[in-house]
């Protein structure tokens, strides 16, 4: 749970991030992975998961997704956390089901449970890239399942629809806000430990800005945001905070970070606490 280890410092190796420190927001399991990624490069990650992703009350219709799978032309999942919380063992994998995957590495989270071939977009990851695929131009006929969290958008489900696939949603997961564990991480922005901020959700920013203290969000305001999407650049402007945006997935959120602190050299540990 994310409120028992909020915050987990790594040993700064040299590198072009070296001093930075670089807070993580993405739940648990996936911060882990770009928090090795940034780590690899000088930085010092502060993971703190502003979701907490917990399975649904309710699995039935899961399980009952998993046994018509054969039914389905096409699956698309919506998010890593997605593929952990619902996809079927690979051996219930029809080999005619075609996986969709919004991102690299959410492709990547299905290669790992040995669902391999996942169509990806070229363009953004998004759903607005999925959309663009040749394979999801014409679907009259075809049957699609979507593998997401509870509550989520509407907007992919509906543009398929109207391309004449049939869509079954399934609520595979639950998103839920951290209820503490802010202490470390004013602290560190207190101290100028913390030097910047990645976020791949819009609901993780408001989770944080709500558990935040008045001083944490002052503070916060006083270092670049790396936003995964221009939708959450947007949401993070309305915040007050400085929005760089950096899509492209891990990628892009890397490339930004390098680009951002190779011109701004003297925003590195300790500029925070001086400011």
């Amino acid at each position: 749970m994310a409120d028992s280890n909020p915050l987990a410092p790594l040993q700064p190796p040299s590198g072009p991030l070296a001093g930075i420190g670089v807070i993580v927001t993405r739940p648990q399991r996936q911060a882990a992975a770009f928090a090795t990624r940034i780590a690899a490069l000088g930085a010092a990650p502060l993971i703190w998961p502003a979701i907490v992703i917990v399975p649904p009350p309710d699995t039935a219709p899961l399980e009952r997704a998993h046994a018509a799978l054969a039914s389905y032309d096409i699956a698309v999942f919506v998010s890593a956390n997605a593929v952990e919380y619902g996809a079927p063992p690979p051996r219930a994998w029809p080999a005619r089901l075609i996986a969709f995957a919004p991102g690299p590495a959410t492709a990547e989270a299905l290669a790992g449970v040995g669902i391999f071939g996942a169509r990806v977009p070229t363009t953004t990851h998004d759903s607005e890239g999925l959309l663009q695929l040749p394979e999801l131009a014409e679907l009259a006929g075809k049957r699609v399942v979507v593998f997401r969290g509870e509550g989520g958008r509407e907007f992919l489900g509906n543009a398929l629809r109207a391309r004449g696939a049939v869509v079954d949603h399934v609520a595979c997961y639950r998103r839920v806000a951290p209820t503490a564990g802010t202490e470390g991480l004013v602290e560190a922005l207190r101290s100028g430990a913390a030097n910047a901020l990645t976020l791949t959700s819009a609901e993780g920013l408001d989770n944080l800005v709500a558990a935040l203290p008045a001083e944490g969000r002052a503070m916060l305001a006083r270092i670049p945001v790396f936003a995964g999407h221009p939708r959450i650049a947007e949401r993070a402007r309305e915040c007050g905070l400085r929005a760089v945006e950096a899509t492209g997935g891990d990628a892009g959120l890397l490339a930004g970070l390098l680009e951002w602190f190779r011109t701004h050299p003297g925003a590195g540990a300790g500029a925070a606490s001086a400011a």
